[in-house]
């Protein structure tokens, strides 16, 4: 995720353009909700608040993919919740994460050896 790595993009990208266009109409991202999951399939909510010209605030509900929900989330630095439910279905991953973290660190190290 170039956002995340502040690498500078040639052309905006999807979640750039979104992001634009909710800033023109004066909306943001309050929150991301991962809320269900059905056969391996995760769902999610993207909340958004925005003001109209009376100063109004209105909350926007939207069904969207947790991918582009979360990558919207990051680039704006909205927080992202996970429902109970959800959380409670979802195998601990720790363990996986932690070798595939020390297997890049160590890609990395032999990558340096060898230059």
């Amino acid at each position: 995720m170039m956002f995340m790595q502040g690498t500078k993009k040639e052309r905006p990208l999807t979640h750039d353009l979104l992001a634009n266009i909710l800033r023109a109409l004066g909306a943001k991202i309050e929150r991301v909700i991962v809320n269900d999951l059905k056969r391996t399939t995760y769902f999610a909510r993207l909340v958004l608040s925005a003001e109209n010209e009376s100063q109004q605030r209105k909350i926007i509900e939207i069904d969207a993919r947790p991918s582009d929900c979360i990558a919207m989330a990051i680039q704006q630095r909205a927080p992202i919740y996970v429902s109970l439910d959800v959380w409670n279905e979802v195998e601990d991953m720790t363990e996986v994460l932690r070798k595939m973290e020390e297997g890049s660190q160590t890609e990395e190290n032999d990558q340096e050896e060898d230059s």
